[in-house]
């Protein structure tokens, strides 16, 4: 069981900022009524500029988290766009692989950068939900699916298994004090849809945004990115994916179509479609461009033999389970369940 959580600021400082004081008090309120001591890094409240301008000190926050035995479980604040920027203080003298242990660790959007820093180093950890994202929700409560979810990662340590969600539910465009306590407009969801392939498949899941996964791989956003990733190689090898799921989702910039063919081209560069064993989408948010994303996805990927489901509920649309990596998974679409085996 949880105890002690950390709050980080590995992307984003906003959390920091005056404007979202509101949503931050409200986050900590409730992790608090769970019992949970709750613990700020350091940097993590140093807001927007401060953050931006110093990812040696997120580096280092990060570092301590894990360096800290009393600390359980680490839960990102939110995502950004340039966490890639803590890889030379966390792999140029081996800091994060001398501090890393076996801990809980939770994220999602730009956050994929550090899933995928955290899977170089053995660790297992956890995708699909954020601080700021989820527990600062400002309707009345946690929204019910993400909050079943975050339950369970506390009190056992793990997600036995991930079921659609009976609704799914419209960005908010207001995130004021005037919004506290408003629900958000809600719709009936699909559940999982099978694009292609067989609808049982199994293998450890890692991925996470696109649009981050992207950037490993173009210098459209930062101009040393590429560089770095390469250097410190954060994408892993063909044969470390060889029989692995690949979960993508897209961000709250809802890529067009074309934007999303190109992104799903050059990660098809790599080679990764013909080793892995299936491929999981996360729904867009606001359902946006989901037939389209769905189409382009079969047409790049190639290869009709390849599981492909969509309309899983992690990542940019909400509500939002959470989704173990590093542990192995069996998809299965017929009964609408993915199963992992905790170890």
């Amino acid at each position: 069981m949880i105890k002690n959580i950390a709050i980080v600021s590995l992307s984003s400082g906003i959390i920091g900022e005056d404007f979202v004081s509101h949503e931050a008090e409200l986050g900590e309120r409730r992790l608090k009524e769970y019992g949970l001591n709750v613990k700020f890094m350091p940097y993590a409240k140093k807001g927007l500029d401060y953050i931006k301008n110093h990812p040696e000190k997120r580096a280092e926050d990060m570092i301590s988290a894990f360096r800290d035995d009393s600390i359980d479980m680490i839960l990102c604040a939110i995502g950004g766009d340039d966490t890639y920027r803590l890889l030379p203080f966390l792999f140029e003298n081996d800091e994060l692989k001398k501090a890393v242990k076996q801990k809980t660790f939770l994220g999602f959007s730009d956050s994929t950068f550090n899933h995928f820093m955290l899977h170089k180093l053995g660790i297992k950890t956890f995708y699909g939900q954020s601080f700021l994202a989820d527990i600062c929700e400002l309707d009345k409560e946690m929204l019910p699916y993400s909050k079943e979810y975050f339950e369970e990662l506390l009190e056992t340590g793990t997600i036995k298994e991930v079921k659609p969600s009976k609704r799914w539910y419209e960005e908010r465009t207001d995130f004021s004090e005037n919004a506290l306590g408003t629900p958000r407009v809600s719709h009936e969801n699909e559940g999982f849809v099978l694009l292609q392939g067989k609808g049982k498949f199994s293998g450890e899941i890692l991925g996470g945004c696109l649009d981050s996964i992207f950037d490993m791989f173009s210098a459209e956003r930062y101009p040393d990115t590429v560089a770095l990733c390469e250097k410190y190689s954060l994408f892993p090898s063909l044969e470390q994916w060889r029989g692995k799921i690949l979960l993508l989702e897209t961000s709250e910039e809802k890529p067009t179509p074309k934007k999303y063919r190109k992104m799903l081209e050059t990660i098809k560069a790599t080679g990764i479609f013909e080793v892995i064993s299936g491929v999981l989408l996360g729904k867009p948010m606001d359902e946006t461009y989901m037939k389209e994303y769905s189409e382009i996805t079969v047409e790049v990927v190639d290869n009709k033999s390849l599981p492909i489901v969509t309309n899983l509920n992690v990542g940019h649309a909400t509500p939002r389970c959470i989704v173990p990596f590093g542990v192995n998974a069996v998809v299965d679409a017929q009964n609408q369940v993915i199963t992992f085996d905790g170890k």
